[in-house]
């Protein structure tokens, strides 16, 4: 037992709350599960470990597929399972080599390739899709009719099968095959052979998908045929990163997939330990136009304590009029930022839409003797320099620096060609691409829009990508607005704001009740920025990385310090996240709030009730609610920013709930609003500190939380303070 416990304990260590849902998720109870896994947030550690869990738990291992797209990535999987579990036989492969291997199998007395119908063993090769087109025009078929991959596709118009029937009869004689092949035949043995059926269904038990969202139809098909009625799929994928639709890849498999799978539960993996915080604000705001239920918020989860990663640099957009111009800033960045922060030629990366343009970049930085990373061949090992290749090539792959160079139109977004919707879709994509290419940057992301460059043979003309319009813009400095009139303005804005949003909220109350709580999540942080923009407000948040250590399906309180009316915009700002408060019912008064209070599920407290915190303590745990509300502790009330020692009721509930603090510390935003002196810019610093948690506190000594909770807190605002 303690083995096992140990073992345990090294599957979940590091896990953030949603990792661990993920490897621990049940699905005799709750069904087949999507994660929809953020650029950056660890898929591949929750697929191994999940792999991990089940065989500790006792799932056999020889009953767990885990599919995935490369070899490389299956590998990558088996060498990480196998460090727990050295001898684990778990089918970790493509689609395109299990397809393969169940057509070599040998069932009864005929190899699977027999029972398809083939006269000799299959093979698949090159050079079959180069005649096809010969051979369909004498079959009396069109030359681009079908596509060699879709010869074996079972929903063809019955007419045009009967044409293609003699040359598949062809491929069953010869064996000469193409890998799509693979994908169609074994599902069609699987699906219409009862004794291949049930030996498949029986050998896995557990299937697990990687990339799902690049998975094509056929694909999703031979998933389907080995599940049966199994519901034990664990499928992880990013619609946001789907780029693949060229290949066929089916990115409608993942908004099918709770239709497809009625009993199934979606999970999202939102933190991020690859990018600074903003880099991710702006691959945030590339789809805020997304479906509530899919939309997912990237949230910074990387401490590295390296000055570049400190700074929390800006995207940056560099305009030049030429290449020429361009490429000498380029090669200065490297220059400064290797000197300024010791980094190697192989920390920076050059991005690309098109093949051709990485050709020019690679041959600009050769000129200036620049080494460029070669991959490994036998004639000459790696050179470990800059990364210059194809938003396509650095999928899975990061950079501390990223140059994305072509942000233009015609280049990002590529040209779409065809019918009205054709082009809306290959839009789409291209916005997925942009997101990908964004997401690779660690700490600094540089924007290239060149105005003039040799394209297609020729010098052309280039206008910005549209893409550009969601990096946010800075707030000038400087204003001339009186402040009389700055604050009025203020009010009318942002209470109309409110009232503006009440409307859509009380709609979906009565006609899309699933929506509102993602519709809550999603205004409250749209009214944050709203706020600040309209305040001429910039917020520094630090330490931001620490939220993601706290379990958030736990109750979590998160104390800061009052100084301004603005301080609970502030904390969702540096949350990233909506949640309650704390109030007392004397707030109910002002103007809409009291409305959004309910919204938020704030937590009202009757101060001249005395019994007030076991009240709530006993609506919360007879209603099995989760409390996550910020509290600002009588005390913290500060005109001069200092904090003087608080009162400690709401940590006595925190401390009967076993929860989670959190304590940030807010400096300056009185400047916002209570004693602002003008209209120009004003930027506030908040900083989140290590989480408290009171659960594990408390297993060491039962925790006083008016003698050691409340100093414990009040200590690290004093330790912030002073340091600021």
């Amino acid at each position: 037992m303690i083995v096992k416990a140990n073992m345990e304990s090294e599957i979940l260590k590091g896990l953030n709350s949603d990792q661990k849902s993920a490897v621990l998720f049940d699905h005799q109870k709750n069904g087949p599960l999507l994660i929809l896994a953020a650029a950056g947030s660890g898929k591949t550690s929750v697929l191994t470990r999940r792999i991990q869990w089940r065989v500790l738990q006792g799932a056999k291992p020889e009953s767990i597929l885990a599919l995935t797209f490369t070899a490389k990535a299956a590998a990558e999987m088996r060498e990480r399972v196998q460090k727990l579990f050295p001898n684990a036989d778990i089918r970790l492969s493509t689609f395109h080599s299990l397809a393969y291997s169940i057509l070599r199998e040998k069932f009864g007395e005929k190899f699977g390739w027999e029972l398809v119908g083939f006269l000799k063993a299959p093979k698949p090769g090159e050079g079959e899709c180069e005649h096809f087109a010969c051979e369909l025009v004498d079959h009396h078929v069109l030359p681009n009719a079908i596509p060699r991959d879709d010869l074996f596709k079972p929903d063809l118009p019955c007419k045009l099968c009967k044409k293609l029937e003699p040359i598949r009869q062809g491929v069953f004689k010869t064996g000469n095959i193409v890998f799509e092949d693979l994908i169609y035949l074994s599902t069609e043995l699987i699906e219409k052979n009862l004794t291949v059926q049930k030996e498949i269904r029986s050998r896995f038990k557990e299937v697990l998908v990687d990339e799902y969202q690049d998975i094509n139809p056929s694909q999703y098909k031979l998933v389907r045929a080995i599940l049966g009625n199994n519901e034990n799929l664990f499928a992880v994928g990013d619609d946001d990163q789907a780029i693949y639709g060229f290949r066929g890849a089916d990115i409608g498999n993942v908004f099918r997939f709770c239709k497809d799978f009625p009993r199934a539960k979606l999970l999202r993996l939102e933190w991020n330990y690859r990018s600074v915080p903003k880099v991710l604000y702006l691959a945030n705001n590339i789809f805020n136009e997304k479906p509530l239920l899919l939309r997912k918020t990237l949230r910074a989860g990387n401490n590295s304590l390296k000055p570049i990663f400190l700074e929390n640099r800006d995207p940056e957009l560099w305009e030049s009029e030429d290449p020429q111009t361009e490429i000498l800033r380029i090669v200065s960045k490297i220059k400064e930022l290797r000197e300024a922060y010791d980094l190697e030629f192989k920390n920076f990366a050059i991005l690309v839409r098109y093949n051709r343009q990485r050709l020019y970049y690679e041959e600009a930085l050769e000129s200036f003797r620049i080494p460029i990373f070669r991959e490994e061949t036998a004639e000459s090992p790696e050179v470990p320099g800059v990364h210059v290749e194809t938003v396509h090539g650095s999928k899975g792959l990061q950079y501390t620096v990223v140059f994305y160079a072509g942000l233009s139109e015609r280049l990002t977004p590529g040209e779409c060609m065809g019918s009205r919707k054709q082009k809306k879709i290959q839009l789409e994509e291209e916005k997925r691409l942009f997101y990908v290419g964004v997401t690779r940057a660690e700490a600094v992301l540089i924007l290239l829009y060149c105005k003039k460059r040799f394209w297609k043979g020729r010098l052309s003309e280039f206008k910005p990508s549209r893409f550009l319009r969601y990096l946010d813009r800075p707030v000038p400095e400087k204003s001339h607005m009186p402040l009389i009139l700055f604050k009025i303005r203020v009010v009318i804005l942002v209470l109309g704001y409110m009232m503006f949003v009440m409307p859509p909220f009380l709609f979906r109350c009565v006609f899309m009740r699933k929506t509102i709580s993602a519709w809550v999540e999603s205004r409250v942080q749209a009214f944050t920025k709203f706020c600040f923009k309209v305040l001429r407000v910039h917020i520094d948040v630090e330490n931001q990385s620490a939220l993601s250590r706290v379990d958030w399906n736990r109750p979590v309180f998160v104390v800061g310090n009052h100084q301004s009316y603005f301080d609970i915009p502030i904390v969702f700002w540096t949350l990233g996240r909506s949640i309650g408060f704390f109030a007392k019912k004397e707030l109910t008064y002002i103007p809409f709030l009291n409305f959004w209070m309910k919204a938020l599920h704030c937590v009202i407290v009757d101060r001249n009730n005395s019994k007030a915190c076991v009240a709530i303590k006993d609506r919360l745990e007879s209603s099995h609610e989760t409390a996550r509300v910020f509290i600002f502790p009588e005390g913290t009330r500060s005109k001069d920013g200092t904090v003087k020692p608080f009162k400690s009721g709401a940590f006595r509930l925190a401390t009967d709930l076993n929860a989670i603090i959190l304590p940030i510390y807010i400096q300056g935003s009185r400047s916002t609003w209570e004693t602002r002196k003008d209209s120009n810019r004003v930027v506030v610093r908040s900083t989140v500190m290590e989480p408290i948690d009171l659960k594990v506190l408390s297993a060491e000594k039962p925790i006083n939380p008016k003698t050691e909770l409340v100093p414990l807190v009040y200590e690290k605002f004093q330790q912030i303070a002073a340091k600021q």
